[in-house]
C-alpha cells in the first residue's frame, strides 16, 4: 500500500498537491492539522482498487484452472489428431518386440495457490480512515460555511447601519423637527430603540414645541397607572413585595402597611417577612409593625409560609416582604416558585430603583416576571438625575405601575403614579444634550427595532 503524507499550509493547498501527485481518482485517508499546517494521507485510486475485494462475478475472483501434467493414454486410430506431426518412418521388423517394462503411475501435481486475500484487518483500517476523511471533511466544510455566514451577517449589518445613518442624515436635513425630539428623549433616559420609533412616528405637520408635546402625550398615555387606590386597598388580598436588594422593599412595606391601617385599622392587616439573612431586616420591619400595632410574622421556607398564611386568612390585607437577591441569582427563581405554589393567589409587586440603568431594570423585570406581576412601584425618585430608564422600562414590558416613592417617610413618601407627573419629571431639568448633531444618526442607526414597540398606542 503506497500511501502519501502531503503537508501545506491549509486545505486547498494540500487538495492541489494531492492531485498533482496521484490524480483525480485518489483516496483521501485522513486529514489533520499538525503544528499550524494541514497534513493528508491519500493513496492512488489504482492502489486503492486492487486492495479492495473484488466480487464473485469478477474474472479477478475465478480460482486457477487445474493442470493435469500426467501422461495421456494412447489415442485411437481413428481419432482425428489435434497436432500436425512429422509422419515417422514405418519400421517393418520380423523380430518380436521386447516386452516393455511396466510404467510407474503418474504422481498428480497440486494445484497452484489462489492469491491470498486482502487481511480483513487491513480492509477494517482503510474504511475507518476513509471513513474518518469523510467526517473531517464534512466537519471542514461545515465550519467554513460557519465562518461564512457569521461574515455575511456581519457585512449585512454593517449595510444595514450604515444605510440607515444616511437616511437618518437625509431625515435632519428634511425635518429638523425630528432631530430635537429625538434629542430630548436620550437625554431624559429613553431607550435609542423608543426613541426612534416615537421619531419614526411623529406626524410631519408638527414641528418645535408642539412636537415635543405630542411626544409626552403619547408617553404618558402609554404609561398604564392605577387610577386610585381603591383597585389595591379596598379590594385587599396578599401582595408580596421583591426585587433586588437595597430598592427599598421594607420601606415600602411599611408606607403600604400604614395606608392599609388608616382605612381598614390595625386588625385587618398582618406583616410577614421571609427576610431572615440581612441583619436588622426583621428587627426593621417589627419596628414599623409596633408603632402600627400590627403582628410581624417570620417564615423560612414554603412550608413555613403556607402555614402563615392559612392562619391569616381572615385578614383583609395581608403584605410579605420578601428578601433581596440579585436579578442574575438563581434564588431568584426559587423565591417566586416559592411564591407560586403555596396554595393562595400572592400578588408580587416590583420595586424598580429609579437610579438603576435601562438594561438592568430590564434584566431585573426579566428575572422576577415569572407567571407575571400584579404591578410596579418606582422608588428612590429622589436619588434619580433622570427618570426615564424606568419609564421606559415600564412602557416597553407594559407594566401596571402603582405607586411612586421619592424618600424615607412613612407614609408621607409615598404617591399614587400619576403618568403626566412622570412624564414631565422625566424631562425636568435636562439643560445639557447628552449627544450631538453628529452623534445621533450613529446612535439611531445602531439601534435594534424591539418588538415589544409593536402595540405603542398614539392615540
Amino acid at each position: 500500500m503506497n500511501v502519501k503524507k502531503f503537508t501545506a499550509p491549509t486545505s486547498r493547498e494540500a487538495l492541489r498537491k494531492v492531485r498533482e501527485a496521484l490524480g483525480p481518482d485518489a483516496v483521501i485517508l485522513s486529514n489533520r492539522a499538525v503544528d499550524g499546517a494541514v497534513e493528508i494521507l491519500a493513496l492512488a485510486g489504482d492502489d486503492a482498487a486492487a486492495l479492495a475485494p473484488h466480487s464473485p462475478d469478477s474474472p479477478m475472483s475465478a480460482p486457477a484452472p487445474h493442470l493435469d501434467l500426467a501422461p495421456a493414454a494412447p489415442a485411437a486410430d481413428h481419432a482425428p489428431a489435434l497436432v500436425s506431426q512429422p509422419a515417422a518412418p514405418v519400421v517393418r521388423a520380423t523380430a518380436r518386440p521386447a516386452p516393455s517394462a511396466p510404467r510407474a503411475p503418474a504422481r498428480p501435481i497440486a494445484p497452484a495457490p489462489a492469491p491470498a486475500p486482502v487481511p480483513a484487518m487491513d480492509m477494517d483500517r482503510i474504511s475507518s480512515l476513509v471513513a474518518e476523511a469523510v467526517a473531517s471533511a464534512k466537519a471542514t466544510a461545515a465550519a467554513e460555511m460557519t465562518s461564512m455566514m457569521s461574515e455575511l451577517r456581519a457585512m449585512r449589518g454593517m449595510m444595514e447601519t450604515q444605510l440607515n445613518e444616511l437616511a437618518f442624515a437625509n431625515t435632519q436635513q428634511r425635518e429638523p423637527h425630528k432631530t430635537v425630539v429625538l434629542r430630548e428623549l436620550l437625554a431624559a433616559g429613553f431607550s435609542a430603540s423608543l426613541a426612534r420609533y416615537l421619531t419614526d412616528k411623529l406626524p410631519a405637520t408638527r414641528d418645535g414645541a408642539e412636537a415635543l408635546q405630542w411626544m409626552r402625550t403619547v408617553l404618558a398615555r402609554n404609561i398604564n397607572a392605577m387610577a386610585n387606590e381603591d383597585a389595591l386597598l379596598e379590594k385587599g388580598g396578599v401582595f408580596a413585595l421583591v426585587g433586588p436588594t437595597g430598592v427599598g422593599k421594607t420601606t415600602t412595606t411599611a408606607k403600604l402597611a400604614a395606608r392599609c391601617v388608616m382605612r381598614h385599622g390595625a386588625e385587618k392587616l398582618a406583616l410577614i417577612t421571609t427576610d431572615a439573612y440581612r441583619i436588622g431586616a426583621h428587627e426593621q420591619l417589627r419596628i414599623y409593625g409596633k408603632i402600627l400595632g400590627v403582628m410581624v410574622h417570620s417564615v423560612k421556607d414554603e412550608a413555613d409560609l403556607r402555614i402563615a398564611l392559612n392562619e391569616l386568612r381572615n385578614k383583609h390585607t395581608v403584605l410579605i416582604d420578601t428578601v433581596g437577591v440579585s436579578q442574575r441569582d438563581q434564588m431568584v427563581a426559587e423565591q417566586v416558585a416559592m411564591l407560586q405554589g403555596v396554595g393562595t393567589d400572592v400578588q408580587r409587586i416590583l420595586c424598580m430603583n429609579a437610579t438603576s440603568t435601562q438594561e438592568t431594570l430590564s434584566e431585573v423585570v426579566r428575572a422576577y416576571q415569572g407567571s407575571g406581576l400584579a404591578g410596579a412601584i418606582i422608588t428612590k425618585l429622589d436619588e434619580a438625575a433622570s427618570i426615564g430608564s424606568a419609564l421606559d422600562v415600564v412602557i416597553r414590558h407594559k407594566l401596571r405601575l402603582f405607586y411612586a416613592s421619592n424618600g424615607q417617610r412613612v407614609p408621607e413618601d409615598l404617591h399614587l403614579a400619576d403618568p403626566a407627573a412622570l412624564v414631565g419629571r422625566a424631562f425636568g431639568g435636562q439643560a445639557v444634550p447628552k449627544y450631538g448633531d453628529a452623534e445621533l444618526p450613529l446612535l439611531v442607526a445602531g439601534a435594534a427595532h424591539d418588538p415589544m414597540l409593536r402595540e405603542v398606542r398614539f392615540g
